[in-house]
């Protein structure tokens, strides 16, 4: 299966994904159906390593993958967007650990969140692990997780200086807290909090968060394919960013759905007003150079890495800064037609009002931040050297 037919099948279920955004609100996280269409997709082995049944796509291709989603629901592609990058991770762990999970079902999904809000007690053999997490999205089709930890002593106090871990859990390990997912929006993401009590995780279920970030699990694994060199701070936030570049765009197209057909109270049809449709144009326009920035700048460094080039961290904050600049300015530019949009774009009836909302929860996000990443960029920009701590964070 090639990226071209995984967006065969998603656009085969285009308005059945489309009408159950309802459903999945409701439900507080995706429907059975709706992960049924993903897993038939293939959504998630787009950036699953090949020996377990995975695509091996380019992140671009992965992007407009979970953009076109954004354009039907903001649930699900924010799902694709999270869940999807967790087993281009899972390339980096131990063969064996690899074989747990998808020996059986190579379609064995992942979850997470990598906070770091849990702590790994050093035993025999491993770890005894205790925390709990907030924001696992797409948890309750998930029967593993990556977690975010740092180490303890033997006591489970964590140590200082702070060293961080992703740790590989199974379902049998964690308990789902239900009822621990009600927000304004992305609602139907189910991104409900998680939490592990005395489990014990065998040494080789743990990944050294910064191996992770600076890409040396790879290169100690001897994986070749170029997509798995890609930095972190590329890969992950690029699923997030580029479901909410997704949902302005399925915003936007409910806005000019709705002003065809809307009739003011003055009796004037809406799009006789030349304010509105240059307001819809200018919209357009910044949506689209979200997205073209998005893609451009996924494909630069994907090239770079096909082609043998070092990225330095420079490189990684100029592409951390434009993957936060298309979020904002994709939201920025809904904002503006959705204040033109009416009351009625604003009942719950309205798919624009799901999308705004969506859209701004997905802004939420911790990789949405714009402070310590423009700065960051900037420090590097100038010759300054960016110091350890939270400037460095997803850099």
């Amino acid at each position: 299966m090639s990226e071209n037919q995984v967006l065969a099948v998603i656009e085969k279920h285009a308005e059945e994904l489309k009408s159950l955004s309802e459903t999945n609100e409701r439900l507080g996280r995706l429907s059975d159906r709706t992960a049924e269409i993903l897993r038939e997709a293939g959504v998630m082995k787009m950036l699953q390593p090949r020996r377990h049944g995975g695509l091996v796509s380019t992140p671009r291709e992965f992007a407009e993958v979970v953009m076109r989603l954004g354009q039907l629901d903001g649930s699900t592609a924010w799902v694709a967007g999270v869940v999807g990058v967790h087993p281009w991770e899972m390339a980096f762990a131990d063969p064996e650990v690899q074989e747990d999970i998808w020996g059986e079902d190579d379609n064995t999904w992942i979850a997470s969140p990598y906070a770091p809000t849990g702590v790994l007690r050093p035993v025999d053999g491993g770890y005894v692990f205790n925390g709990r997490w907030q924001f696992s999205s797409g948890t309750d089709h998930c029967r593993w997780l990556f977690l975010g930890a740092r180490l303890g002593d033997a006591e489970g106090t964590p140590v200082n200086p702070p060293v961080g871990y992703h740790v590989i859990i199974p379902r049998s390990d964690y308990t789902i807290v239900p009822d621990s997912w009600d927000v304004v929006g992305l609602r139907g993401t189910g991104s409900k909090d998680i939490v592990v009590e005395n489990a014990f995780v065998p040494a080789n279920r743990v990944l050294s968060t910064l191996k992770v970030l600076e890409g040396e699990l790879a290169r100690e694994l001897g994986v070749e394919d170029p997509l798995f060199h890609v930095p972190f701070s590329a890969a992950f936030p690029l699923g997030i960013t580029a479901s909410v570049v997704g949902m302005a765009e399925g915003g936007l197209a409910e806005v000019q759905e709705q002003a065809r057909k809307r009739v003011r109270v003055t009796g004037a049809h809406a799009v006789e007003d030349p304010h509105l449709l240059y307001s819809l144009g200018e919209a357009a326009a910044e949506i689209h150079a979200a997205r073209a920035a998005l893609l451009e700048n996924a494909t630069r460094l994907y090239d770079r890495v096909v082609a043998g080039e070092e990225i330095t961290f420079q490189d990684r904050a100029h592409g951390r800064r434009i993957q936060v600049q298309a979020a904002w300015r994709a939201v920025g530019a809904l904002d503006q037609v959705v204040a033109r949009a009416g009351g009625n774009a604003m009942r719950m009836s309205s798919p624009v009002q799901r999308f705004w909302r969506d859209a701004h929860m997905g802004l939420t996000h911790a990789i949405h931040v714009t402070g310590t990443v423009m700065q960051a960029s900037a420090m590097t920009d100038l010759g300054l050297n960016v110091p350890p701590g939270p400037l460095r964070f997803f850099i």
